[in-house]
């Protein structure tokens, strides 16, 4: 499970850091990699997405102490 939260957390914050790209200079780094949404650029950000929906599930985890 280790592995997945890494990967998980590390696609995030590729999500992350295109929005912030997107914000500051209007530059779509998923958009330039792969095209305008194109099937690649498609599953990139549905890969963003889901790891946003499963990074959701650590707010039950904050402030437990194992």
């Amino acid at each position: 499970m280790k592995t997945i939260n890494y990967i998980v957390l590390a696609v995030a914050i590729i999500g992350a850091v295109n929005w912030g790209l997107i914000g500051i200079f209007n530059f779509n780094l998923v958009s330039f990699l792969f095209g305008q949404m194109t099937w690649l650029s498609r599953i990139v950000y549905t890969l963003v997405g889901l790891s946003g929906l499963y990074l959701i599930t650590f707010y039950g985890q904050l402030g437990v102490e194992e």
